[in-house]
């Protein structure tokens, strides 16, 4: 053992060791209880971040802690290879996408191993490779079989000076990415999945992961599935000349609406339209010049893209026609509203803007009157006109109906069971259930993704390919240009083939899988990925599968989990397994962010690299540049790691540096894993001090040879033996729950604290007794196995040197440390006392003192005396094991 800790030597050798004895791999027909570790696969995009370095390392302490309790734990990884990138990379850098990915697998699957990663290697899967996107094709031949795939006209982004489609983060701002010119919308016919389908199924099966999932997930998926129960409404037009205009002679007569609020009806001010509304459409004729301005106004601002829930100011504009409430037979003005859209419920709302958020800005806005017509039960009997006009916003909660007709003093609930079947009855409306979840867009017009399996035949239509065709593959090469059509509709061997059908002359279909296909099913693959006649073995399902534990970034909390529920479900349907969730439990984790320095007083923000940087805060906090004699004020923030802004952290170089082992105990210890960790690079240095201190009291005990040590102490031995025992069966519970509930900083924080007792023991190798020597190995040995979850490659070096086993390792059959209660116990604990709620003293009791020990205890202390001299004790409040509150007058 050398006498220092050389981080990268300890490393190579212990990283060879685990690849030599393939630790790692795991097998079925084990006895142990299985495990399924996964976390989120990256993008082989050229380099790992610090982001994937925190993702990874939560991971692996998981998976180790896992065999460390005695579990069969598979851990994999993977490849999520398939995406725009590649073509991006191919345009500018004018190189095979293919290439370019497989070069960067290769570098980043080094990187992995590098920092130590406990994964079975043998199991990686990419998805730009045949053996795997075969299996795509086949789950969308089986989607297709059972009516879940299907092909229909939609709007996508369109950039017209390239003519290509882009995605929604290559229009951000309503500009193409690449020309920046204005992104607009065309309809292209596109291939969807049916996630609708699974609706149902995806907010009710929330309850088996409710548990295990963070709040916050659990509530974006619900927002986005969006399950409403309401009714429809019909509302007719209105035309009081009795004529209808001979230009809109086939125009729908009647506008349905769907309400969750039926019971506020008689509340509704107007009908509010999508600009491209049928009714919209068939009355444009009849409209003025202004209001058809207005509306071709909103439609092309509407069809700059724009995120699922971002805000836009209200606008809209009278169209002059009238409906009938259905109820009150009030005739109601019909607007067009720029925050209604057609491809959301009906593309008609009523507006009531008394008792909604949205309809009161409307309403506001443009002076349109709000009549209230639910009020508070207690307010119900007195209520009349001008409580409406003196709202101050929107009363949105259930109450009691006025103003209603028939239905007053109704209960909202009563009122909407009552109306939609009064609706019903009289054939203007009908119970119903809306989502806001929609079919999956899954066309893509790009090379790089997995080729849908369809081939159009003038003779027999849309044809599936035959399973013993697939894979469908893709070419070795296509010009890639990143405008026009896909890349694979210039390819003619790709495009030219025979119908499967009747093998007369056919055409492939040119558009890719959105690679949110390949994600959604990778885990079990895993499984099973050299199976070359299924996906996978559901036998090998039915044993590694639900994932026990995944973790992933928080940016795919809604769609890449929503995809991979309903995968999992339509596997069920198809007989591959046996449950309805994948992950049983989910940790979503914080950012790794970095401090940046800029200046932005030319308009434009121009960022300084931390070492250009001489933080010189005056009184107001001023910053300044370096190398310049006058100084440049700086503005500071804390922001995403990006290198154009100075702050990235390359983890190689970490690695480099200070070691793998420090740099993954660093970013678990920083913060808590859920937060983001601001990254300071004097963080790692404390890391590596800690390991050097720990390798340091090894290395004294193995050099004085007195280790390893037979059996337990025969006596009570010292009584820093027995403090120390006490700390290190403390540490072992502390540690244990912390992993348990995923919390990774505080066990590093408690073997910091067992570290620091084995110092201050003062047992020294020379003049111990048995029972203190046991003591030290019980801890440092103990130590040595916690710490193996966080820093893997030294807790191996340093296991082998405090048990003498030259031949073991904790990777292959090690046991997580044994905790004996009785040993944990303190003889005294410490309880504050106050006087008053004021602290003012601390005593020391028993562990199981009762309280009229304890109120004695406190009542003779010497300042609590000080503070109650005088004064009368009216009560002694005793909180058992924590505090003594003395109330004295």
């Amino acid at each position: 053992m050398d006498e220092k800790y050389f981080a990268k030597k300890v490393e190579r050798k212990w990283q060879a060791k685990w690849a030599e004895s393939h630790v790692f791999e795991a097998e079925i027909g084990d006895e142990r209880p299985k495990f399924y570790q996964l976390e989120m696969l990256p993008y082989p995009s050229g380099n790992l971040h610090m982001g994937h370095v925190r993702n990874y390392s939560a991971g692996d302490v998981v998976a180790w802690f896992k065999r460390l309790k005695g579990f069969n734990v598979l851990h994999p990884i993977g490849w999520d290879s398939f995406g725009q990138p590649a073509e991006d990379a191919a345009i500018k850098r004018g190189v095979n996408p293919r290439e370019w990915t497989e070069e960067n697998i290769k570098v980043m699957q080094g990187q992995l191993q590098r920092l130590g990663l406990s994964y079975d290697w043998s199991r990686q899967m990419a998805a730009h490779r045949p053996e795997y996107y075969k299996w795509d094709q086949w789950f969308f031949l089986k989607m297709y079989e059972k009516g879940l795939a299907y092909k229909r006209m939609t709007q996508v982004n369109w950039c017209e000076t390239d003519q290509a489609t882009l995605s929604n983060e290559q229009a951000s701002g309503g500009l193409c990415w690449r020309c920046g010119n204005p992104v607009t919308k065309k309809d292209l016919e596109q291939w969807f999945l049916k996630t609708t389908d699974y609706a149902d199924q995806l907010l009710d099966d929330m309850a088996e992961i409710e548990s295990g999932w963070p709040q916050n997930v659990i509530k974006r998926q619900r927002d986005w599935i969006g399950r409403s129960e309401g009714a429809y409404v019909d509302f007719k037009l209105h035309f009081p000349t009795g004529k209808l205009n001979h230009s809109a002679v086939d125009a729908p007569k009647s506008i349905k609406v769907f309400t969750t609020r039926i019971d506020t009806i008689y509340g509704a001010n107007a009908v509010v339209l999508a600009a491209t509304h049928p009714v919209v459409e068939g009355f444009k004729g009849t409209f003025s010049k202004d209001v058809v301005e207005k509306i071709d106004e909103i439609v092309a601002e509407n069809l700059k893209p724009k995120e699922r829930d971002e805000e836009v100011e209200k606008d809209g504009i009278d169209t002059g026609l009238k409906v009938l409430n259905p109820f009150s037979n009030e005739p109601l003005p019909v607007w067009v509203g720029n925050y209604v859209m057609m491809e959301y419920g009906t593309g008609a709302v009523m507006s009531v803007p008394a008792h909604d958020e949205r309809d009161w800005d409307f309403a506001k806005k443009f002076g349109l009157p709000i009549r209230q017509v639910i009020s508070e039960p207690h307010l119900a009997h007195e209520h009349h006109t001008m409580q409406a006009l003196a709202l101050d916003a929107a009363h949105t909660d259930y109450g009691v109906l006025v103003h209603s007709d028939f239905w007053n003093g109704r209960t909202s609930d009563e009122a909407k069971k009552e109306m939609t079947h009064y609706a019903e009855t009289h054939g203007f409306g009908k119970a119903a259930t809306t989502y806001r979840l929609r079919d999956w867009g899954i066309s893509r017009q790009r090379l790089w993704g997995s080729p849908i399996p369809i081939v159009y035949c003038d003779t027999c239509g849309v044809v599936p390919e035959r399973y013993e065709n697939l894979p469908v593959r893709l070419p070795e090469n296509a010009p890639i240009t990143g405008t026009g059509e896909s890349p694979l509709a210039k390819v003619a061997e790709f495009v030219e083939t025979k119908c499967p059908n009747c093998d007369g002359p056919a055409r492939r279909e040119t558009d890719t899988m959105d690679t949110f296909v390949d994600s959604s099913w990778y885990y079990y693959r895993y499984l099973d990925p050299n199976n070359a006649d299924m996906p996978f073995d559901p036998a090998t399902a039915e044993y590694w599968t639900p994932v026990d534990q995944y973790i992933g970034g928080d940016d795919h909390a809604v769609m890449h989990l929503i995809y991979a529920r309903f995968w999992t479900k339509v596997m069920r349907d198809l007989g591959l397994v046996k449950f309805d969730e994948p992950f049983r439990r989910l940790l979503t984790q914080g950012m790794v962010v970095g401090e940046t320095f800029f200046d932005e007083s030319t308009g434009k923000r121009k960022y300084f690299p931390p070492d250009q940087v001489t933080v010189e805060r005056d009184a107001k906090g001023k910053i300044t540049s370096a190398g310049s004699t006058d100084g440049i004020e700086l503005k500071y923030a804390i922001e995403r790691m990006s290198k154009s802004k100075g702050n990235g952290v390359d983890p190689d170089e970490m690695v480099e540096i200070y070691g793998a082992d420090a740099t993954r105990l660093f970013v678990l210890f920083a913060a808590p894993v859920e937060n983001e960790l601001v990254w300071h690079e004097s963080g790692i240095e404390g890391a590596v001090r800690f390991l050097q201190r720990v390798w340091r009291f090894v290395y004294k005990w193995k050099a004085s040879g007195q280790w390893p040590v037979d059996g337990g102490p025969s006596g009570s031995g010292s009584e820093a033996a027995k403090k120390l025992r006490q700390k290190t069966h403390q540490t072992i519970q502390r540690v244990q729950d912390s992993l348990s509930t995923l919390q990774f900083n505080t066990p590093v924080a408690g073997l910091m604290e067992l570290i620091n007792a084995l110092y201050e023991s003062k047992i020294e190798p020379e003049s111990a007794t048995d029972e203190e020597k046991f003591a030290v190995y019980e801890g440092t040995r103990a130590l040595v196995l916690m710490l193996a979850p966080f820093a893997p490659h030294v807790a191996e070096e340093l296991y082998e040197q405090v048990t003498g086993d030259s031949g073991g390792m904790i990777a292959s059959g090690a046991s997580y440390p044994e905790y004996r209660a009785e040993l944990a116990v303190a003889d005294e604990i410490e309880i504050a006392v106050q006087v008053n709620g004021k602290l003012r003293s601390r005593i020391l009791a028993s562990p199981e003192a009762s309280n009229d020990e304890l109120e004695k205890l406190a009542l003779a202390d010497e300042k609590v005396l000080e503070f109650t001299r005088g004064k009368q004790v009216a009560k002694v409040i005793v909180v058992p094991k924590r505090l003594v509150n003395v109330v004295a007058r």
